[in-house]
C-alpha cells in the first residue's frame, strides 16, 4: 500500500501546475449545459496531448477516454462535470451570460484532467485488472429548460441531463460502476441519497386587450400565473416530510407592454422528491392548483412535464471504499461520513438506478452553492487531492483481481432490470399539452395529467 500511495502522489503532482491551470481556465470561461464547447475544446486537447484516443459526443459537448490495463475485470466510470450555474451578482460571472461556476464544476473537470494525466505514468495500472472509463460529461444543472426542449425538438437530446443523455447514446452500455467527487467544503461522503425531481413548463394563455381602455375584453395570464403560485403555496403543508419535497418555480415571462393585458405567462419549476412514487403525487397537486388557477380566470394552461434526475441512491459499499481512500492517500483531511438526505438533485440518480454510484465531496470551496459568494478557496484541495483520491479509489476496486469492485457489484440490487427499462420508465412521465377545453355551453373540461 505504501508503495502504491508513493507512485500516485508522485504521479499526480507531476502535473499539479497543469491540473491548476485547467481549473482556472474552466472558472474563467464558464458555459451552461450543452453549452460548454470552449470547455470542452480546451479539455479535448489537453487530453490528447496524453496520447488519449478520444469518444466525442460530437453534436453536444463531452467525451470519454477508454483505459484498458490489459487484465479481465469490470469497468469502472469516473465523472467530470464541466458546465456551470448562472448567477449574473456574483463578482466575476460573465458579464454577457451571467453563467459562473458557482457550482464547483470547474474543479470536477480539473481533477479528471489530473487523473488521465497521472495514468498515463508508468507502473500506475499494474496493480489493476478491468477498464476505467474516464468522461468529461456536460448538463448536470439542470436550468434553462426551454433551451433544452429546444434542443429535444430537433433531436439533439432526448434527455436533459448529461449522464442520462450518454447513457441514452450507449457511451456507458460497458460500465459496472460509477462514481464522481463533487466540490465542496470538505472531504465528506453520504451513505444516504440525494432526491430526484420532474422539471416543468408552464404556460398561462389568456386574451390581450387595452389596459386601460378595455381591461374587460381581456383575460390575464400574468393574474392567472400569480394565483397559480399562490395556489402551490396553499398545499406545501400537504406534503409530507418524509418524502422531502421540494417546489420552486419561477417566472421567466410575464408580459411585453404595460398598456396591454399579459396574454402569456411563463414558469419553470421542479418538483423534487425521494422516490419516483412521491414526486409523481407531488407532480399531480402541484399541477391541479395550477390548472384550477387558470380556470379561475378563464385562462388556458399549457404544462409540459419533463423527466428530470432520478433519486440518487448513494451505495454503502462505494462510500466505504472512499473513506478507505480517504484515509490512506489524503490523511491531512479528515473524511466525513454522514447519514442523511440530500435535498439537491443530481443526475448521477440515473445511473444509481442501474449500478452502484457514489457521489463523494472534495474540499477547496466557500460560499454559498449557486450564490454570489462562491469561490474556489483551496484549488489544491479540490483538484490536485481530489485526483489523488479518486486514483485510490480505482487501485482499491480493481487492485488485488478486481475483488472489491467484483463484491459490490455482487451485492448491488438495481432499481431497473435494465436501461430499456429504466429509460421506457423515465419517457412515461413526460407529459404535455393544454389542460382546458372551454365548451359552448359554459362548462369546461379539465385534465389535470395523462
Amino acid at each position: 500500500m505504501e508503495n502504491t500511495i508513493k507512485l500516485i502522489e508522485a504521479a499526480v503532482e507531476k502535473y499539479r501546475d497543469s491540473i491548476l491551470e485547467a481549473e482556472r481556465y474552466i472558472w474563467n470561461n464558464p458555459e451552461t449545459g450543452f453549452k460548454e464547447w470552449k470547455t470542452d475544446a480546451y479539455l479535448k486537447a489537453k487530453y490528447k496531448e496524453l496520447g488519449y484516443t478520444l469518444h466525442e459526443a460530437g453534436n453536444i459537448p463531452g467525451f470519454y477516454v477508454d483505459i484498458d490495463t490489459g487484465r479481465e475485470g469490470p469497468c469502472v466510470l469516473v465523472l467530470g462535470e464541466m458546465d456551470s450555474v448562472i448567477c449574473p451578482e456574483h463578482p466575476e460571472a460573465d458579464k454577457e451570460t451571467g453563467a459562473v461556476h458557482a457550482c464547483g464544476h470547474n474543479t470536477h473537470s480539473a481533477a479528471l484532467y489530473g487523473i488521465a494525466a497521472a495514468l498515463k505514468e508508468e507502473g500506475m495500472l499494474d496493480k489493476m485488472c478491468g477498464k476505467i472509463k474516464l468522461c468529461a460529461v456536460p448538463a448536470e444543472e439542470l436550468l434553462e429548460i426551454e433551451y433544452r426542449a429546444n434542443l429535444k425538438k430537433q433531436g439533439i437530446i432526448k434527455y436533459f441531463g448529461g449522464k442520462g443523455e450518454f447513457l441514452h447514446r450507449g457511451y456507458f452500455d460497458d460500465v459496472d460502476m460509477a462514481f464522481m467527487v463533487h466540490a465542496s467544503g470538505s472531504f465528506s461522503i453520504i451513505k444516504g441519497s440525494h432526491v430526484g425531481c420532474i422539471a416543468k413548463t408552464i404556460i398561462y394563455k389568456g386574451k390581450a386587450a387595452h389596459a386601460g381602455g378595455a381591461p374587460h375584453l381581456g383575460r390575464n395570464a400574468l393574474y392567472a400565473a400569480t394565483c397559480g403560485l399562490n395556489a402551490v403555496n396553499a398545499i406545501r403543508e400537504t406534503f409530507l416530510n418524509m418524502d422531502y419535497i421540494r417546489v420552486h418555480p419561477i417566472m421567466t415571462a410575464g408580459g411585453n407592454m404595460v398598456n396591454a393585458i399579459p396574454s402569456e405567462a411563463r414558469l419553470e419549476s421542479y418538483v423534487r422528491g425521494k422516490t419516483f412514487d412521491a414526486i409523481k403525487k407531488v407532480n399531480r397537486k402541484v399541477n391541479q392548483a395550477l390548472v384550477g388557477a387558470a380556470l379561475s380566470l378563464g385562462t388556458n394552461i399549457e404544462i409540459i412535464d419533463y423527466p428530470g434526475y432520478s433519486p440518487t441512491i448513494q451505495d454503502h459499499n462505494l462510500a466505504d471504499v472512499f473513506a478507505e481512500a480517504a484515509a490512506a492517500i489524503i490523511p491531512q483531511y479528515q473524511c466525513k461520513v454522514t447519514y442523511s438526505i440530500a435535498t439537491g438533485s443530481t443526475d448521477m440518480g440515473d445511473l444509481s438506478a442501474l449500478m452502484p454510484v457514489q457521489h463523494g465531496n472534495a474540499a477547496g470551496c466557500k460560499g454559498t452553492g449557486h450564490g454570489m459568494d462562491y469561490y474556489i478557496v483551496d484549488p489544491v484541495a479540490a483538484c490536485v487531492d481530489s485526483a489523488k483520491l479518486q486514483i485510490m479509489m480505482l487501485n482499491i476496486l480493481l487492485g488485488n483481481n478486481a475483488e472489491r469492485a467484483k463484491s459490490i457489484i455482487a451485492e448491488y440490487k438495481p432499481q431497473f432490470a435494465s436501461k430499456e427499462e429504466f429509460l421506457a420508465y423515465v419517457d412515461s412521465l413526460n407529459d404535455s399539452g393544454d389542460r382546458i377545453e372551454y365548451l359552448e355551453d359554459g362548462t369546461a373540461k379539465v385534465r389535470i395529467d395523462k
